[in-house]
């Protein structure tokens, strides 16, 4: 299976097109978002292209291949008109030797991880910067934001499929950093 990482869209309908288009080409099975999907939060610009009403008919059509978290702007109103659901702290996928626990950052994170196993991974949003890092026999990833990469990162996504992590950059596909799980 093929799975689609995205965080931190913010309702930028002009950078949910693009993923879009990009979950289409990586032909992935499911898209995964690690929350704040909607509203762009009190802390951040305005993203390019600021239409959540967009955002929702974008993503609406693709509600039985979504898996998504919840983020520190996304809230019962957004669940309310997403036909997906949005309101969990965490999930879990299973790829047989590791287990990821997906969250969006603002809870569960480095500092105060999931009770996880040695090799587990903790991927998550929240910081718009890409990482991959270990520590302490965790593995802790981010894939970046979507509409507002911070720290000179790109606007990005990632693909997990057997057990490799690939991120990428969302103007041209192109792999920028990889984990062999």
């Amino acid at each position: 299976m093929k799975w689609f990482v995205a965080s931190d869209i913010h309702g930028s309908a002009y950078y949910c097109e693009k993923m879009l288009e990009k979950y289409k080409e990586e032909k992935a099975d499911r898209l995964v978002f690690l929350g704040d999907i909607l509203y762009h939060g009190p802390r951040n610009d305005l993203p390019k292209d600021y239409a959540p009403k967009k955002v929702i008919a974008m993503l609406s059509p693709l509600k039985d291949e979504i898996f998504s978290v919840c983020g520190n702007c996304d809230c019962a109103v957004d669940q309310m008109v997403l036909p997906f659901p949005v309101l969990a702290e965490y999930s879990v996928l299973d790829l047989g030797k590791r287990l990821v626990f997906l969250t969006h950052g603002h809870i569960f994170n480095e500092e105060k991880p999931l009770p996880m196993k040695k090799g587990d991974i903790l991927l998550s949003g929240h910081t718009h910067v890409p990482k991959c890092e270990e520590k302490d026999g965790l593995v802790f990833m981010n894939p970046g934001s979507v509409s507002i990469p911070k720290e000179n990162s790109f606007h990005g996504y990632m693909t997990i499929e057997d057990g490799v992590f690939l991120w990428k950059n969302l103007e041209d596909g192109k792999t920028y950093m990889e984990f062999k799980a």
